[in-house]
């Protein structure tokens, strides 16, 4: 008799670590997180407002550019990403920005970002290299997104996905040209 609860022991033992083992190589294989990913479709120039004025040196701009960014989550499980900030940059400075709201996407989704960053003209005005741009009628620029979120398989792993497009606003066609986008994800 104690041989066979001995046996039945040492067997229920085996098929639950077997399934463990089971369920913890399904986690790491096919449920493995993967990085979600961020691509910049369009950046359009939504207003322009620029001229300048001689007689006193002053330059006035007013300018709203429409990013339209989708984020593909691969993974089969929801991604959840936090409050972030998209970054309109000049020079390396922070000349606009607009807060992207918490959210989620579902496995295998694809969620669209319709961004309107508005440049906030007052942080050129200090910045020597922003006359010489204009007289040339092209502002180099980049637009820095960075989404910070989690993947939650039995464990929670924290990702986190960037894009950045360097791009020239040119003044006088009043396009968007040579836009070249980089992305990268961390996990």
């Amino acid at each position: 008799m104690r041989k066979t609860r001995g046996c039945i022991c040492l067997w229920v033992t085996a098929v639950i670590l077997g399934l463990a083992s089971l369920f913890l190589i399904l986690v790491f294989t096919v449920f493995k997180p993967k990085h979600p990913v961020t691509a910049v479709n369009s950046i359009t120039i939504s207003h322009l407002d620029f001229s300048i004025d001689i007689t006193n040196l002053r330059v006035h701009l007013n300018l709203s550019l429409d990013a339209v960014v989708a984020v593909e989550n691969p993974n089969r499980v929801g991604f959840k990403y936090n409050n972030s900030t998209a970054f309109l940059r000049y020079r390396g400075n922070d000349v606009g920005e607009i807060p992207i709201p918490v959210g989620e996407i579902g496995a295998h989704a694809t969620r669209i970002l319709n961004l309107t960053l508005t440049l906030m003209a007052d942080r050129l005005l200090s910045d020597s290299d922003f006359f010489s741009d204009v007289k040339t009628g092209t502002l180099r620029s980049q637009i820095f997104i960075r989404l910070p979120g989690k993947v939650r398989v039995l464990f929670v792993f924290y990702v986190v996905a960037y894009a950045t497009c360097d791009m020239e606003i040119n003044l006088i066609t009043r396009r968007v040209d040579n836009q070249i986008c980089h992305y990268k994800t961390k996990l």
